[in-house]
């Protein structure tokens, strides 16, 4: 069984005895060498995302090491290729390099050259590999979900609207308050759906003049690209304060929408998702939003939830802020006390998602000089009256259980932080039997892992 830590590396040659020795070498060296008396053969077991390195001898019977060179090529041109060479074989080998091989080795070569060159080279692999799947993450709609996070009823209905609503074709509206998340469940929506890989497209209507906004929305721009409801392709166009449009271009775009095509006869493909605050239904009876309007950008509704409405998610995402900017400013995290829990928890978050962030991060560059409490951060940017009047009126809004909750969760997270994860020394601390802390952990999504 191969050892997963150990770099793949294809040795291609078709003499036993060099291939033999090569691959010895390379074990020693820690590498996981596999064999190949051809090229044909080699090229079946080789995919775009092969985690390792090739080594191949130039002249071969069949294909040989260029034309093998050519043909990796096509299936990725980031695999690094390592040619052997023959000394009458150097200037067909520096073309090679030219043309995309990583490097080569002339015979006869010394071993300690080509272990290096393979682990230089198996290096870079690993970072392409590494970036390829970072990109791949972040275009997964998966990924995105995950940013959305928490247990609470309020949190796992809107992931579930979005899995609900990704794959529908369907105008939505994105209602809630400011700094509630309704952009990031835009682009979820977008990502988790089958038009992923399609623009996402975005458009703030209240800051665009008029004039700019119908050449944007329905002209082609002076250098000749479509407008935005074609250039989004299959994708989505976002708009946000559509009630802030003159009500001649509310009409506009009402019966453009409705057609479904441009004044040319362009077909709109593009799905359309509206992002509003939660006064939108009085944007509608005051007249500053056309009801006809309305009623075709809101065939499909998700409201993102409040901060004050998450309970313990608050906690959860605290937590993350602070790990998130503790790497950022690559300074130790700092501990959130029982009293950090209990201002979170009582706070009413009028500023929702972004007043947690900005909370989060004062929080921790204020602990590099120091011992700091959220409520001494807290107190930075809200009056003392104001802070006691929304504690008071949180706390009596929050469940006992939610303080109970916050605590022990600090409380078990702390003591793995402490001792690196081994859960024994956790257990004798908290007086705690396996069990009842093996449950504890479950409930509270703690992962021991995270603590080694």
């Amino acid at each position: 069984m191969s050892d997963p830590d150990r770099m793949p590396v294809t040795i291609i040659d078709d003499e036993e005895d060099m291939r033999a020795s090569v691959s010895q070498w390379l074990d020693l060296s820690g590498f996981a060498p596999r064999t190949f008396d051809c090229a044909t053969a080699a090229l079946d077991q080789i995919d775009a995302d092969y985690p390792g390195v090739v080594i191949s001898d130039v002249r071969m019977p069949g294909i040989d090491g260029l034309e093998l060179l050519s043909l990796l090529q096509k299936k990725d041109r980031s695999l690094p290729v390592i040619l052997i060479t023959g000394h009458g074989d150097v200037t067909m080998a520096v073309e090679a390099m030219r043309a995309g091989a990583y490097d080569f080795v002339e015979k006869p070569f010394d071993p300690e050259r080509l272990s290096d060159l393979v682990r230089r080279a198996g290096a870079a692999r690993r970072l392409t590999i590494d970036n390829r799947m970072l990109r791949r993450e972040l275009a997964d709609g998966t990924v995105l979900l995950r940013q959305i996070m928490g247990d609470s009823a309020p949190t796992l209905r809107l992931r579930d609207a979005i899995l609900d609503y990704a794959h529908a074709d369907a105008p939505i509206l994105i209602t809630g308050e400011r700094g509630a998340g309704r952009s990031l469940v835009a682009r979820a929506l977008h990502a988790a759906g089958s038009h992923a890989g399609q623009p996402f497209l975005t458009l703030n209507c209240a800051a665009e003049a008029p004039t700019h906004f119908e050449e944007r929305v329905f002209s082609p721009d002076r250098s000749g690209n479509p407008p935005l409801l074609i250039a989004a392709g299959q994708g989505m166009v976002v708009l946000e304060n559509v009630a802030a449009l003159p009500a001649r271009l509310q009409a506009r775009l009402g019966q453009t929408l409705t057609d479904g095509k441009m004044s040319d006869g362009t077909p709109i493909r593009a799905r359309i998702a509206t992002i509003a605050d939660d006064k939108v239904a009085e944007e509608v009876a005051s007249g500053q939003l056309s009801p006809g309007l309305y009623y075709l950008l809101s065939a499909l509704e998700i409201t993102t939830p409040p901060l004050r409405s998450v309970g313990q998610d608050v906690m959860m995402l605290f937590e993350h802020y602070v790990d998130r900017f503790a790497q950022d400013y690559d300074t130790p995290r700092p501990d959130i006390g029982a009293e950090d829990a209990a201002s979170l928890l009582a706070h009413d978050w009028p500023g929702n998602h972004r007043q947690l962030i900005n909370i989060a991060e004062r929080f921790v560059l204020r602990s590099r000089h120091g011992s700091s409490t959220v409520r001494a951060v807290m107190g930075e940017e809200i009056p003392d009256s104001e802070r006691a009047a929304q504690t008071l009126e949180g706390a009596s809004r929050r469940p006992l259980k939610d303080h109970v909750e916050a605590f022990e969760r600090l409380q078990i997270e702390a003591a793995l932080r402490r001792h690196h994860g081994a859960i024994t020394p956790v257990m004798e601390e908290l007086a705690l039997p396996r069990r009842t802390l093996n449950e504890k952990m479950a409930k509270y999504g703690i992962s021991r892992a995270d603590f080694v």
